[in-house]
């Protein structure tokens, strides 16, 4: 029998299907009120059924699949990772725009003497005043006493250097451009992966609950079965291949649950949240038909693609590399202020302070800036063949996308169709029934086949938003 605490529902299609079992043919009235009465059952427990399914979904929150993406941008740890990259970019150019300001550097050394340096003038060393020798014998005077030392302070403006300087902080600028559409890039693959994932969840709970019904019939079949089997009705080798189908649906409740579980767990990882966050989906809304230019999605692809933007970037950072190849062919030039200090020197001046213009070269180098230059200049090549092999593999993308959507679009029309003239053919049959013209066999069948024609509708509505976002994601959409 049934139980409200199996928090399971019988399916509209599944009760009528059932009801065309239990009132097949009879051989006596008894027989035929048995039927009744466990057809009776069954409706009570879709009632039931359909009221602990209401119930169930009340304990868990509803989470719609805008609110799924708007949580996934919000908190994902890998769109968080990516972001910070971005901050890590700035203050790197924020590093390198300070190589335009001035140089400041001090050297200081303080030491003791380990041996005993000193300054030695002979007689007459500078000359002879009045006929007396300056010094009038040999002298040696220590360079100094004790603990001695030196200082050099220097401030240099670059200013050849300037040019490279800023070559370098724009190739860095196109790092943080790069960062950017790796950002880009991965906030759109997210979005797209969490609507994936939203919809394999929405297709679990519906393959679950539908497992639950097919259950809850077999239990309530295999109650009639050995009701059968006493009055010899019906063989013990079918009551038993009813409880061999039991078995099988009970197994499949338990992959589907946990095939549901592994997929929630999934969506919520990609949103960035306790894995067992408990939510439940909604149903997917009815999808307009408007028409998409194909020439137009080839545009936006190529515009709003990152891949194609990072190809740019990256011809353009090669350029700057070789431009800053070609940069060190220039001498170092910069303006300078030097000023030394010697602590206790007994001779030589304690203090020197100047003021000039510093020059460093490097005329010879065996051609080894050439070579770094040919070098950068096929780096450029291959950058520009590497940004049209991304264009076309964005175009063959976005044509393959357009094609999938497309056979999806037309599978959905399909199945809108079947699903109309299964409707119909109710109607017609439910006509005819209250004419007596068909048997309530009949009926019953058609409502299962509208049940089926209504679930082939949800699964082709549901394979058209997963072709529909990965359009969008082909296509660059944010």
């Amino acid at each position: 029998m049934y139980s409200a605490d199996d928090k399971t529902s019988l399916k509209y299609s599944d009760f009528v299907w059932e009801a065309g079992l239990i009132l097949g043919p009879t051989r006596s009235m008894l027989e035929f009120a048995v039927r009744i009465h466990s057809l009776l059952v069954v409706v009570a427990m879709v009632t039931i059924g359909s009221v602990v399914v209401a119930q169930e979904s009340a304990d868990s929150p509803v989470l719609t699949v805008d609110q799924a993406v708007q949580i996934a941008v919000a908190n994902n740890r890998t769109l968080k990772i990516a972001s910070l990259d971005i901050d890590k970019s700035k203050w790197q150019i924020a590093e390198m725009k300070t190589n335009r300001l001035p140089v400041l550097k001090t050297y200081i050394f303080a030491a003791a003497n380990l041996n005993s340096p000193a300054f030695t003038f002979k007689e007459a060393t500078f000359g002879t005043i009045d006929n007396i020798p300056i010094p009038p014998k040999d002298t040696i005077i220590p360079f100094s006493s004790g603990i001695g030392g030196s200082q050099l302070s220097q401030i240099a403006q670059p200013i050849t250097q300037l040019y490279k300087i800023n070559l370098g902080i724009h190739a860095q600028q196109l790092g943080v451009d790069y960062a950017n559409q790796e950002y880009r890039a991965k906030r759109q693959s997210l979005v797209s992966d969490v609507k994936q994932a939203y919809y394999a969840v929405l297709e679990s709970e519906s393959a679950l609950e539908a497992a639950r019904s097919t259950v809850m019939q077999y239990e309530e079949t295999d109650r009639v079965a050995l009701q059968y089997v006493a009055q010899e009705a019906i063989l013990k080798s079918e009551s038993l291949d009813v409880k061999a189908k039991l078995a099988q649906a009970k197994y499949q409740v338990v992959h589907l649950n946990n095939e549901l579980q592994t997929r929630k767990e999934h969506l919520n990882d990609l949103l960035g949240r306790d894995l067992l966050t408990d939510f439940h989906t909604e149903a997917v809304p009815p999808q307009s038909f408007e028409e998409i230019d194909l020439t137009a999605a080839r545009q936006t692809a190529l515009a709003q693609r990152p891949e194609v933007t990072e190809a740019n970037i990256g011809v353009k950072k090669s350029i700057y590399d070789r431009k800053l190849a070609q940069a060190q062919y220039i001498p170092d030039v910069s303006a300078s202020f030097h000023y030394f200090s010697l602590f206790t020197a007994q001779i030589l001046p304690s203090n020197i302070a100047s003021a000039g213009i510093e020059f460093s070269w490097e005329p010879f180098d065996w051609g080894r800036r050439r070579d770094v230059v040919k070098e950068k200049e096929i780096s450029l090549t291959q950058s520009q063949v590497q940004l049209e092999q991304v264009r076309s593999q964005v175009l063959q993308d976005v044509n393959n996308r357009y094609r999938s959507l497309l056979e999806s679009r037309a599978a959905l029309e399909v199945a809108q169709t079947a699903r109309d003239a299964s409707t119909e053919k109710l109607r017609e049959a439910n006509d005819k029934f209250a004419k007596e013209a068909v048997l309530l066999r009949d009926v019953l069948q058609q409502h299962a086949a509208v049940a089926n024609a209504n679930y082939d509708y949800e699964q082709a509505l549901l394979s058209f938003w997963t072709a529909k976002a990965n359009f969008e994601k082909a296509v660059g959409k944010e």
